[in-house]
């Protein structure tokens, strides 16, 4: 049974820091490229950041650059996005997912809310 999990939401003031992690079991999660996504209230589903499996390369959303990282751990099956300098623009449900071929798999997101 294919799973992702994330984990790591919560309310943060703006500035603030959170890391996100997802867990991921039943496909091969090395072959996978991971990414996260974000769904703000009454706006479409962005592209966050997106990690390839091979060689690790990242690419970012030009509203997010220089302030999250996302990173992945292929022995534990888990990738993370590391997220500074929280805005209130970042509050969103964040999601994970993987893809490789024809292969397309979400978590059910974790909500990220940023407010004072």
């Amino acid at each position: 049974q294919v799973q992702l999990v994330e984990s790591g939401g919560g309310l943060v003031q703006p500035g603030g820091s959170l890391r996100l992690s997802c867990a991921a079991s039943g496909f091969t999660f090395r072959l996978y490229d991971m990414s996260w996504y974000r769904q703000a209230p009454g706006k479409e589903r962005e592209l966050v950041a997106v990690i390839t499996r091979v060689g690790g390369s990242t690419n970012y959303a030009d509203s997010v650059k220089g302030r999250f990282t996302i990173s992945r751990d292929n022995a534990k099956n888990t990738v993370y996005l590391q997220m500074n300098s929280l805005k209130f623009e970042d509050t969103a449900v964040y999601f994970c997912n993987a893809v490789w071929s024809t292969w397309d798999y979400w978590g059910q997101g974790t909500q990220v809310t940023v407010s004072s």
